[in-house]
């Protein structure tokens, strides 16, 4: 039944790896199951027989699956199923997706489908390496159409010394996590966290993880040469080369000009004006095909920016390759929030707000290759469609969205503050209002702006920027890098390489391409260009606006009181089934956190209420002496001999009726009634435990 199934063995940064084709998912164009220690991956590749009809892109999709019986667990969902995708899921599939699509053909338009689904995990191992490495296997032994292998490895930096692969005890004390997909020849991709790490000895450590990609790289290619089928021969989509000198006869002139402009809506109209007059005159001609046209200016359009870059060192919108457009930023912009900030550069407009929570708001995560943890610091982005002029109704957030959103919250990560020293929970939101080329680092900006607005005392400020890269298909020597991409030299442009961080080194990197890998030159090179620039949007506009965290909170945020009880004590202050913290909750209106070592965090709007919940604790896990006084104690039950209070939830006494007034009184319910709240002493606490107390003695003479 498995008559071609076959194991192989490769080196994985020190590691055994198996891989075993031929047996499982065989009807798929490739297919091969990676066995890396005790996590286990099924990565799968298809694709359509034809070309999907009236498209102008590769439509390439990949999903990387969870399965919760993958770590021995049941899905938490209504259904007790796999619903959508995790955010982690998500943005595993981005990472595998990155490095893979530019080495598929560009005129290809065979619907084409990778799946990588995580059976079997273990932490030590994760299993995003596993499904990298295994869509690159399976692409490579299939016969859809691939300039590969890729391969991808993680570097860790620990006691200052790379490590590949870290498993999870270093990547708990790492002081990065860096994904690094490339060829043999080249590097194709960069996903990095870190926490200020010199650019240098990151640079220096793509390069050693640049020469495991080349091993691994090595190794594919003899499982593809030994069983790898022929790849397929596809309809090409390509512009026919006849139609395309036709549109450059007609239009280059108008392109050059078209394109020629500061205002992003001013481009787009003299393009579009362009487009009219080309479909005017070549419409009829080429009716049976109407993509040509559009495929064709598109081309030219692209050909047109690309030599003003490359061979004439000029920017559309005249700025010098190494200038950034005119920045602005704003702080306290909102002013209910508990910090708020506007970034601009040029025509990217970014708002980024931050609300403070309780340590109860952070957002629990179930990520496979971790042990259960949680997002104190959360970042979400928002990509509206008016920021783009188009007319959309919001669908929620997408992988786009989902990326960039994490890619922010890498770059903070590292400069946030110790529970420790700083007890909340951070949500920042960064809403797009207006976008031009990476409205990511520019939510980083104005996050940095909104977190010292609102007081939160971070680590150092961040400030992100990208630079891209044009580069002569004949001769790969001759290229031009340049600052602050706009959203054309983006689209057009070989490279979107962001880099986030702080004076002292990088906090995030994220690097897309659209050629077949970067030198270690361009790498070091596109170092340079974003540290200078970073630096500059620092000192030159976002300190100039605010230099250092406000030292005091927005007054509508939550103030956190903090106290340390008896970890014994507990149990007595949350109750039953929550029943007495949720009494002192809705008898205060404060939020209450407590750790498993005694600490007890109260959150509350305004000092009186925090401090009536501190007495209430104390009241709970201090023992009750004789002498003590406590206001406000509730009467909970009127006897014929007297009245019995509640002091704090679960714990009341005795007020005698002969302590209930200074005059003789016949009935105790002449004087109180149930839910009465009065102020009582401990005169004793007798051999049995019981509370007795006196009304009277607090009463005027």
């Amino acid at each position: 039944m498995h008559e071609n199934h076959k194991k192989h063995v490769i080196n994985y940064a020190g590691k055994e790896v198996v891989i075993e084709t031929g047996k499982h998912a065989q009807l798929a164009n490739g297919s091969c199951l990676v066995r890396y220690g005790d996590t286990v991956v099924l990565a799968t590749i298809t694709a359509s027989k034809e070309p999907r009809p009236g498209i102008d892109f590769f439509p390439l999709s990949i999903d990387y699956e969870e399965k919760m019986y993958s770590v021995g667990k049941i899905p938490g969902s209504r259904n007790r199923r796999e619903g959508r995708p995790s955010d982690a899921a998500i943005l595993v599939s981005r990472v595998i997706d990155r490095p893979m699509r530019p080495l598929f053909p560009h005129d290809l338009r065979n619907d084409v489908v990778i799946i990588c689904t995580a059976l079997s995990v273990e932490q030590d191992n994760q299993p995003q390496l596993a499904a990298m490495l295994g869509a690159s296997i399976a692409t490579s032994i299939s016969d859809i159409p691939f300039d590969g292998p890729v391969a991808s490895v993680a570097l860790g930096l620990v006691d200052g010394k790379v490590v590949l692969n870290p498993d999870a005890a270093q990547r708990a004390v790492s002081d990065m996590y860096v994904t690094v997909a490339g060829t043999k020849e080249k590097i194709c991709m960069i996903e990095a966290e870190a926490k200020q790490v010199p650019d240098d000895v990151m640079f220096n450590a793509l390069l050693i993880g640049h020469e495991e990609i080349k091993s691994v790289c090595a190794q594919i290619e003899k499982i593809a040469a030994e069983i790898g089928k022929e790849k397929f021969t596809y309809e090409s989509a390509a512009v026919p080369k006849e139609v395309y000198a036709e549109v450059e006869d007609i239009a280059l002139d108008e392109m050059k000009q078209a394109v020629l402009s500061a205002d992003k809506t001013v481009r787009e109209a003299k393009v579009d004006q362009l487009t009219a007059m080309v479909n005017e005159q070549l419409g009829e001609k080429y009716a049976d095909n109407p993509g040509y046209i559009a495929d064709a200016l598109y081309n030219l359009e692209k050909k047109v920016v690309r030599n003003y870059l490359l061979n004439e060192k000029k920017r559309v919108d005249g700025r010098a390759l190494d200038e950034i457009r005119p920045l602005f930023s704003e702080v306290g912009v909102l002013p209910r929030t508990h910090g708020s900030a506007m970034f601009q550069r040029g025509q990217t407009q970014v708002l980024s707000s931050v609300t403070l929570g309780g340590l109860r708001d952070v957002l629990p995560l179930e990520i496979l290759d971790e042990a259960e943890t949680e997002d104190r610091y959360m970042h979400h982005y928002n990509f509206p469609s008016y920021s783009v002029g188009e007319a959309k109704t919001s669908r929620g957030p997408g992988r786009r969205e989902i990326g960039h959103g994490a890619l922010a919250q890498k770059a903070l990560l590292g400069v946030i503050p110790s529970e420790e020293e700083f007890p909340y929970a951070i949500r920042v939101v960064s809403d797009v209002l207006m976008s031009n080329g990476s409205t990511s680092q520019g939510s980083v900006c104005g996050s940095t702006l909104a977190l010292m607005d609102a007081g939160v005392p971070i680590i150092a400020p961040v400030a992100g920027i990208s630079c891209g890269l044009v580069t002569d298909a004949d001769n790969p020597s001759n290229y031009e890098m340049m600052i602050d991409i706009q959203g054309i030299e983006d689209f057009f442009g070989d490279m979107d390489f962001k880099v986030a961080g702080t004076h002292k080194g990088i906090t995030a990197i994220q690097v897309d391409i659209k050629i077949d890998g970067l030198t270690p030159e361009i790498i070091k090179r596109a170092f340079e260009i974003t540290r200078k620039g970073r630096l500059y949007i620092l000192d030159e506009v976002m300190l100039k606006v605010i230099d250092k965290p406000r030292p005091e909170l927005s007054p509508y945020a939550p103030k956190i009181i903090t106290m340390t009880i008896d970890p014994e004590k507990i149990k007595d202050v949350i109750g039953t089934g929550g029943k007495i913290i949720n009494r002192i909750i809705d008898m205060t209106g404060v939020k209450i956190d407590i750790n498993d070592d005694g600490t007890v965090y109260i959150l509350t709007v305004d000092q009186q209420s925090g401090d009536k919940a501190v007495s209430i604790i104390n009241g709970i896990v201090n023992d009750l002496e004789p002498g003590m006084i406590f206001n406000d104690a509730v009467v909970t039950r009127i006897m014929d001999f007297g009245a019995f209070v509640e002091l704090v939830p679960g714990k009341e006494g005795l007020v005698h009726i002969s302590q209930i007034a200074r005059e003789r009184i016949n009935k105790v319910s002449d004087v109180l009634s149930v839910g009465d709240k009065v102020n009582v002493k401990v005169v004793e606490i007798d051999r049995q435990g019981r509370v007795n107390l006196s009304r009277k003695a607090l009463l005027p003479r």
